[in-house]
């Protein structure tokens, strides 16, 4: 792997940085407004019991020993196509997201980021899943979650909320199934269209029922959750992985949690469980589908941000952040209205690191991959991707580097994905591709902080 970020022979003009930076500082001010976090109620105490019997008493608690960081999280993507008028209304969503790393108490993020109106949402429970592929909760694990001390919170259109702790042992590589309940009609709906996780959907209030017997519907969606954090003893840090559809997984097995991430998040775990000298961190997965440096799409807030607008919420303010791998830049080349600007990419990645070192952050920052034979693929883009590629090798971009162009890319032809790390549509690769980006990240890399600037 390269390492180091010297600044050197090659770097962009200081103007052209500054005033990149004097737009992004802008963009994401008026970002931070919008998403303005929230953690009151509107001082109603709903007290009406849960579905399915009560459940223990004295589910939350003051935080005991450990460490906070993030076992789970994604981006809030975009506003869900058909919930702009009653949203989720009287019915339960039961998100399974999968754990990074275990821990003795958990607490989780709603947002409501897309939303046009308030989100009051009157039930929310955490549990362990019975088993992968199942909305079924593990007896004896179902939790109900508090907002403020309250199992009622509303959130404000373009808000988020934490929830108190949940004393719940979540073990390292396991679903958790988080399920909200919301009354009354709220959109639309934020929501992570590519999941690649089977979540669940039953009409009325099911939010505490064990059995999954309600949840007729199945949904590829993740829906208002973005977080689950876990007070660990296993871990002192999150890394976050922030990307877009590669990183996302797009096309990886289904229920079978085969992204890049999460086969770094396992090494972790595997090389704490060895006792070698390597992080112990939890990883979280920013990942995109779509995603872009520069450009978001359309609306109020934008549809698929740019990666420059959503930095700091999706990836600076999650919970005890570490080190940050950073893998984007495919998007630009490839859909801009107009070829992208190579020194506009790479400023954009120069610019994100230098936000993640303002907050003491190491950034290590992945190579574009060979896309030979997808349907945008021309000399004019594989140009540009290369001349990209030696800019980030060199050193002057990120504080190490992974070279994932490097590992997946024919050796007879390295414009394109060698046949078997090839999903078959020639730009996002096959589950034993993103096993070989997995296992590629030197975990050492992982280590440190940001460079001291002289």
């Amino acid at each position: 792997m390269t390492r180091g970020r010297d600044g050197g022979a090659g770097a962009p003009p200081t103007k052209h940085r500054a005033l990149l930076a004097a737009i992004v500082t802008l963009i994401v001010a008026i970002s931070a407004a919008i998403y303005a976090g929230v953690s009151a109620d509107d001082g109603a105490r709903d007290r009406t019991p849960l579905a399915g019997g009560p459940l223990p008493r004295g589910d939350a608690a003051p935080a005991s020993t450990g460490t906070w960081v993030g076992a789970w999280s994604a981006s809030p993507a975009a506003a869900e196509p058909g919930t702009r008028a009653t949203g989720m209304a009287g019915r339960s969503v039961r998100n399974v997201v999968h754990t990074s790393i275990g821990g003795t108490s958990a607490r989780i993020t709603l947002s409501n980021l897309y939303g046009q109106s308030p989100l009051t949402v009157t039930h929310a429970t955490i549990a362990l899943a019975d088993g992968p592929g199942t909305a079924a909760a593990l007896a004896d694990t179902m939790r109900r979650l508090t907002f403020a001390g309250s199992p009622r919170v509303v959130i404000p259109a373009g808000g988020q909320v934490m929830s108190d702790l949940a004393r719940l042992t979540v073990p390292y590589g396991t679903d958790v199934l988080v399920t909200t309940y919301s009354p009354v009609p709220s959109g639309p709906v934020t929501h992570h269209p590519n999941a690649r996780q089977t979540s669940y959907v039953a009409d009325g209030e099911h939010t505490a029922d064990v059995t999954g017997v309600a949840y007729t519907t199945k949904t590829p969606y993740w829906r208002y959750l973005t977080a689950l954090d876990v007070l660990s003893h296993e871990a002192d840090g999150t890394a976050v992985a922030v990307g877009d559809s590669i990183t996302d997984g797009f096309g990886a097995e289904m229920n079978a949690n085969h992204r890049w991430p999460d086969i770094l998040a396992e090494r972790l775990h595997d090389a704490a469980e060895d006792g070698r000298d390597t992080p112990r961190y939890g990883v979280v997965n920013q990942g995109i589908s779509g995603n872009r440096i520069l450009t978001g799409r359309t609306g109020r807030p934008a549809d698929n941000p740019s990666a420059l607008s959503r930095f700091d919420r999706d990836v600076l303010d999650r919970t005890n952040v570490k080190v940050v791998v950073i893998a984007l830049g495919v998007n630009d080349i490839l859909h801009s209205p107009e070829l992208a600007d190579r020194e506009g990419i790479l400023d954009g990645l120069r610019t994100m690191t230098d936000r993640a070192h303002a907050r003491g952050l190491k950034v290590v920052g992945a190579t574009i991959m060979p896309f030979g034979g997808y349907g945008r693929y021309t000399q004019a883009r594989e140009t540009m991707r290369q001349e990209i590629n030696e800019e980030i090798r060199s050193g002057r971009v990120f504080d190490a580097v992974v070279d994932f162009d490097k590992a997946l890319r024919d050796a007879y032809d390295p414009r394109r994905l060698r046949s078997d790390y090839d999903s078959g549509d020639h730009l996002h690769p096959s589950d034993k591709g993103y096993a070989r980006m997995g296992r590629l990240l030197d975990l050492d890399d992982l280590k440190g902080a940001a460079p001291i600037q002289l």
